[in-house]
């Protein structure tokens, strides 16, 4: 089959490998399409504390049943909540097992959807729905980190919002946000290309390359400040502004996941009585909301800038670690059944 193999560092391969084999407890996918996440990236660079080469990537992914389930039938479309959980540590038992002492990941600790055939553990493997389509079935994992990121924030609708970063999840954040109700929001964003594609979707924006950031928002707010930030960049540069827009008593989100411990303003927190908060992945109930949402809301697949082949596994890496329009990156498999 064919697959897009992690070799080592900044090695990326498209390789033909064995179609995995069915095991208990397990089942195959044929995958429709697969999508690259920061997480990806961070293994393409040499730097993921856990990935070990050759791995075949992806934990995004939508695909059909190929065999192995107990009621699904072949053919049934589906996509896949990817944490692999230990089921005995403390939060496991608690009903934290998001956040599992020993989680671990489909396409990180074991192989992943980036190839024709996946195998997964059954109860990870979610229907979906008629309306969604297969490249969208694809998008819901992060579409879910969006969602719990949200929920666990305690966003108001009606509240402001300030959010750094227009990458993937920075964009589902935003979109989830409209659905949810929210009118003031801002995306702040380097990067031309991705401003453009904020702008395309409907949102305000702000080029901290060309403008102030906390003298917009400050502008934009009468003085106040954000009711809400959302750190979706997890860049040191970020967390210089953050304490800065958000209001008195405001909340900050961090979603990112930072490479290096940056350095907080601690004090300017304890001056505005700031709320911090950090998330981590998603729940199972965020995951069906997640599915729900993007059902109702196909703007959604407005944030996949990509689809290749996997003939073109290079390219897709490229995209991501360049100054490029891309977004979300995906490679098509199977395209036969599509």
């Amino acid at each position: 089959m064919d697959t897009v193999i992690y070799a080592g560092p900044k090695n990326i391969l498209f390789q033909k490998n064995q179609k995995p084999t069915l095991t208990k407890g397990w089942a195959i996918i044929k995958t429709s399409y697969a999508g690259i996440c920061g997480s990806d990236l961070s293994i393409f660079a040499g730097v993921h504390p856990r990935a070990e080469a050759p791995l075949v990537m992806g934990h995004e992914f939508s695909g059909t049943i190929e065999e192995g389930h107990p009621t699904l039938k072949k053919g049934t479309r589906v996509t896949v909540n990817p944490l692999l959980r230990c089921g005995e540590c403390h939060p496991c038992r608690n009903g934290y097992s998001h956040v599992c002492e020993n989680l671990k990941l489909v396409g990180i600790d074991c192989d992943g959807g980036m190839g024709e055939y996946v195998k997964v553990p059954i109860h990870s493997i979610v229907p979906l729905k008629d309306n969604i389509s297969m490249k969208l079935g694809a998008l819901i994992e992060p579409v879910a980190v969006a969602v719990h990121a949200i929920r666990q924030g305690n966003y108001i609708s009606g509240d402001s919002v300030v959010i750094f970063g227009a990458g993937t999840i920075g964009l589902c954040v935003a979109l989830t946000l409209r659905s949810y109700g929210a009118k003031k929001l801002i995306i702040v964003e380097p990067n031309k290309l991705r401003i453009e594609k904020a702008k395309e979707l409907g949102f305000q924006t702000i080029d901290p390359l060309s403008d102030s950031i906390t003298e917009k928002i400050l502008e934009e707010t009468g003085n106040i400040g954000v009711d809400y930030v959302f750190d979706c960049a997890g860049h040191p540069s970020v967390v210089e502004a953050i304490t800065d827009v958000v209001k008195v008593r405001g909340n900050i989100i961090v979603v990112a996941m930072y490479k290096q411990p940056p350095i907080l303003d601690m004090r300017q927190g304890m001056f505005k009585e700031l709320i911090i908060k950090f998330v981590r992945v998603y729940t199972d109930k965020d995951f069906q909301i997640a599915i729900d949402l993007v059902g109702d809301h196909k703007e959604y697949e407005e944030i996949i800038t990509h689809v290749l082949q996997p003939e073109e596994a290079e390219k897709g890496f490229e995209l991501l670690t360049r100054q490029t329009d891309a977004v979300k990156v995906m490679y098509e498999f199977n395209r036969r059944q599509l």
